[in-house]
């Protein structure tokens, strides 16, 4: 599918686009362009840096931001597939500054939308995060609109070949901000603080979210939310796996936290379809038929109550498994 076409990721140095494009110059070479676009040209040099254009030709590095429109769609000529990354993502700060975060994750997702259609890209995936399920902060209702609107472009695209989704998934392991490059740091004054003991989360690693979204690219009829079937951890679990020796301080949950993250919910569930792997979250207005996508790729209703939830979820990391994913996908050199 990706023989001879372009791609442009925005948000294209965090660390989703980097494992992402990692694995496009390794695996489809054959691609015609791979644009980085992102507005950090720190980052874009150091990742220059890693993919020389003397080895990797076919690579392009374009300062801006989604919220400049008219950049977005200069870059966007001759782009067949978008994969939308950029995001405010830090939740403090976007209760902090709120409209940076509307004006980033809201405006930009339209902008985004609209000069793909313009510009004749023929299919976008956007990356969405479980804090956009039933949001209780701001980060999460801003990805929650975003979201509705990747969805609804379908609707209004009008003749134009095009087709739009989304994958949501959880928490990426080892990125940015994440608890677990927290814990490793903060092992060092044998104290961890801890939010709530009953916290959970689900997990992802980076890999992994790369396959969901070319899946997506590869299967997308337009108009999916794709959720991956992913394991949870206990907190208390990742702090033993770090740190069995370290005081545990309980410091109370923050602001706009949550005690279980959740992807599915249960009114989400009345229109989600379940797959081996995944399941998906049909739009609301379909432009195809639903028993069709069923058959096709083997998939049931979600039953009556289903919903999917880091709490309730049946598959659990255990303390070793943690271990592990944190040598192989955090700190090659970690031991306890």
């Amino acid at each position: 599918m990706l023989k001879a076409k372009s791609i442009l990721v925005t948000g294209g140095t965090g660390s989703f686009a980097k494992k992402f494009v990692e694995t496009i110059l390794l695996k489809y070479p054959e691609i015609e362009r791979l644009v980085i676009y992102s507005r950090d040209e720190l980052k874009q040099y150091e990742m220059a840096q890693q993919w020389p254009a003397s080895r990797y030709p076919q690579i392009r590095f374009f300062i801006g931001d989604v919220r400049d429109k008219e950049r977005l769609s200069r870059s966007l000529e001759g782009i067949d597939v978008v994969i939308h990354a950029a995001a405010l993502k830090h939740v403090p700060a976007a209760e902090y500054n709120p409209f940076e975060a509307i004006k980033t994750n809201v405006f930009g997702a339209q902008n985004v939308i609209e000069t793909s259609i313009d510009q004749g890209v023929k299919r976008v995936v956007a990356l969405s995060t479980d804090k956009a399920a039933a949001p209780i902060n701001l980060y999460g209702a801003t990805k929650l609109c975003s979201d509705k609107l990747f969805i609804a472009a379908n609707n209004f695209k009008g003749k134009h070949d095009i087709k739009f989704s989304v994958v949501r998934y959880g928490n990426v392991m080892g990125s940015r901000g994440s608890v677990i490059p927290f814990f490793l740091e903060k092992r060092k004054e044998s104290v961890l603080p801890i939010t709530d003991d009953r916290m959970t989360r689900f997990n992802i690693v980076l890999e992994e979210g790369v396959k969901l979204v070319l899946y997506a690219l590869q299967n997308m009829w337009g108009g999916e939310i794709f959720v991956p079937k992913i394991p949870s951890y206990r907190i208390t679990d990742v702090a033993e796996a770090i740190a069995p020796g370290a005081e545990k301080r309980m410091t109370g949950i923050r602001p706009g936290e949550k005690l279980h993250e959740e992807m599915i919910t249960e009114t989400d569930a009345l229109s989600t379809i379940e797959f081996d792997k995944y399941f998906v979250i049909l739009p609301s207005v379909p432009l195809w038929n639903i028993d069709d996508f069923m058959r096709k790729f083997d998939g049931k209703l979600c039953p009556p109550g289903f919903r999917y939830q880091s709490g309730t979820n049946p598959e659990w990391l255990t303390v070793e498994q943690i271990r592990t994913l944190i040598r192989s996908h955090v700190d090659p050199s970690f031991a306890v």
